[in-house]
């Protein structure tokens, strides 16, 4: 299914795919800047690249928080990669009114894991007729994510892919449980690993999530080895100053040892 993605690049080579960026469009340099190291290094070892960068980040837990640079022109940029660098990009929307909007800029609309059960969000996006990833709920299994496909389906769309992005474990936690890959490879779409959201500690005192970066690599060996199409990981150049997330971000100068590692362990188990 991947292969009927708009852009997509290095298909010829049995690899997974990756779906990588900052967190949120923070502007146009630091995006543009962020995709082209990305496109080197996937180029390098021809791995099929995705842009992701949230125009806008809704769920917050502060009112402080930010929350993007305007949505017009953060999907103009969000365009603008796509285009300069014959790309495909995805955004998440949170809403069903954005979807059309949202649709108009890039070629997959993401469904945030908390919204994954929103009826009218996920038809709303189906009907756009672009790809649609839904990430898992950290309060879902794997295999309840077939209701998600369903409601996708029936609204005429079958350009689905889902995301795992760990479970709740407790307040201030995240685990995850690689079964739910096996379970959602079962539904016949792409599946992909969250390497980054999967390691977030939410829901800490001070209002800012928390994350534990280190294991990024080895939530993306493990993904890999148990057999997931895809993996997601927002990174930046500088996660202690990003706008968004960056306490578990992986940052950008370690992207390329973990790609090639990646690729060497997906060429010994294919």
């Amino acid at each position: 299914m991947i292969q009927q993605l708009p852009k997509i690049k290095h298909l010829n080579v049995n690899n997974f795919f990756l779906m990588a960026g900052p967190c949120a469009i923070e502007g146009e340099d630091i995006a543009m800047r962020i995709a082209e190291k990305i496109i080197t290094i996937t180029d390098k070892y021809q791995i099929p690249f995705i842009f992701k960068g949230s125009y806008r980040k809704a769920n917050r837990s502060r009112i402080d928080s930010f929350t993007g640079i305007g949505d017009e022109k953060a999907l103009k940029i969000l365009e603008k990669i796509g285009q300069t660098f014959d790309v495909p990009t995805v955004t998440d929307i949170h809403e069903s009114t954005e979807a059309a909007m949202a649709a108009a800029y890039v070629d997959i609309l993401q469904i945030p894991a908390f919204l994954c059960r929103q009826t009218d969000l996920l038809i709303a996006a189906a009907k756009t007729g672009k790809f649609v990833n839904v990430k898992k709920g950290q309060f879902l299994s794997g295999a309840s994510m077939k209701h998600a496909i369903s409601k996708l389906q029936d609204s005429g769309n079958a350009h689905i892919m889902l995301t795992d992005r760990g479970n709740t474990f407790g307040y201030q936690d995240l685990i995850v449980d690689y079964r739910n890959i096996t379970e959602m490879k079962a539904f016949g779409v792409p599946v992909i690993m969250d390497c980054t959201h999967s390691l977030q500690r939410p829901n800490q005192e001070s209002g800012v999530t928390g994350g534990n970066p280190a294991l990024i690599e080895t939530i993306a060996k493990a993904a890999i080895a148990v057999g997931a199409d895809g993996l997601f990981i927002e990174t930046h150049p500088d996660p202690a100053n990003a706008k968004s997330d960056g306490a578990n971000m992986l940052h950008l100068d370690n992207l390329a040892d973990l790609m090639e590692k990646l690729v060497r362990i997906r060429a010994a188990i294919i």
